[in-house]
């Protein structure tokens, strides 16, 4: 479990792995009745690209909220048209979000207090019925190819970023892509 706190928000990230849940609907209905006063959103991990993608766009989401420029009211939606760097909420939900079968799932919780979203994690946890690993969050090498295609970062940018490894490079252009997305309003 990653922590952070930003613009006076308590931000907790959690991976799983081997995750068990029968009907999207019913699982996100669960969520929002049982973590009331938090912030949820849920990803496929395979797509993040470590917690400092998750973090800027945390960071860029709660601004676009905050100041009212946000293409969402809600701001579990707009943290997730951050991290997929999409303009659409359908676009960055095919993107981003759950799928039936998916099996890694990226847990992002956003709440007032410590104790509130550590509270709505472990609930999360319950109803996910999976294993808690935060390396499913981690960039890898396997992961790189799969967000190259699904971001559209193309080899020229990552050579044009590149400073001490692809993953950074790589990391950095997904924090880029978000924080273009707010100009781009």
């Amino acid at each position: 479990m990653r922590e952070a706190t930003i613009l006076g928000r308590h931000l907790i990230v959690e991976g799983f792995r081997r995750v068990k849940f029968d009907n999207i609907e019913t699982f996100f209905d669960q969520i929002r009745s049982e973590t009331k006063g938090c912030h949820v959103q849920l990803f496929d991990a395979r797509l993040i690209g470590g917690f400092d993608h998750l973090y800027f766009s945390v960071l860029n989401a709660l601004k676009a909220h905050d100041s009212g420029t946000g293409i969402s009211r809600n701001l579990a939606v707009e943290t997730l048209l951050y991290v997929s760097g999409q303009h659409q909420i359908g676009r960055a939900i095919e993107l981003m979000g759950l799928k039936p079968g998916l099996s890694e799932v990226a847990v992002l919780v956003i709440s007032d207090t410590q104790q509130e979203a550590v509270k709505a994690l472990d609930r999360i946890a319950d109803l996910l019925r999976g294993e808690r690993c935060e390396d499913v969050i981690e960039l890898t090498d396997e992961k790189i190819e799969l967000i190259k295609a699904a971001f559209d970062l193309t080899d020229l940018e990552i050579e044009a970023t590149l400073r001490e490894s692809e993953k950074e490079a790589v990391t950095n252009l997904l924090i880029e892509r978000a924080a273009l997305l707010a100009t781009q309003r």
